[in-house]
């Protein structure tokens, strides 16, 4: 799918639109604390029988620089990613390794168990398991008949 249209391609330009599309989809651009394009980290949210689970790949993060909270539905993971080499910023010929702090919130489609999340760790794999909110059955209502036009009174 082309990223880059002319409205109606044009002969003489096809190359130009074909260059252009090329370049927009090679450029990555990644600042410290910004990403733009992909978001990141990566990650995947699957619904089970009574509970959501999310993964997410968080590579050269410590379990220890994560952070995970939730509030009113919504999800967010934080962390602090540092480089482990030890190179100036002047010496990269190339940079695709995201660093830096990020932060990514999701909303959770379905009311879950706020106080009963658990997230383990492991091999870069950030796992949380999101226990569903159990259906509540309808309440029915009872409606008692009395006397209309006592509620005020005045006398």
């Amino acid at each position: 799918m082309a990223i880059f249209r002319w409205g109606h391609s044009w002969d003489a330009f096809q190359d130009v639109e074909r260059e252009v599309d090329r370049l927009l989809q090679s450029v990555n651009l990644t600042f410290q604390g910004f990403r733009f394009g992909r978001q990141y980290p990566p990650i995947n949210l699957y619904e089970l029988h009574d509970t959501l689970l999310l993964t997410a790949e968080v590579p050269g993060t410590r379990a220890e620089d994560l952070s995970l909270t939730i509030s009113n539905g919504v999800l967010t993971l934080a962390a602090q990613r540092t480089d482990a080499e030890n190179v100036s910023d002047d010496r990269f010929r190339r940079r695709e390794r995201p660093h830096g702090s990020w932060q990514r919130s999701l909303e959770i489609p379905v009311r879950v168990r706020e106080d009963k999340l658990t997230a383990e760790f492991d091999n870069g794999v950030l796992t949380i398991h999101l226990p569903k909110v159990a259906k509540t059955k309808p309440r029915q209502i009872p409606i008692v008949e009395g006397e209309t036009g006592n509620a005020h009174d005045d006398s």
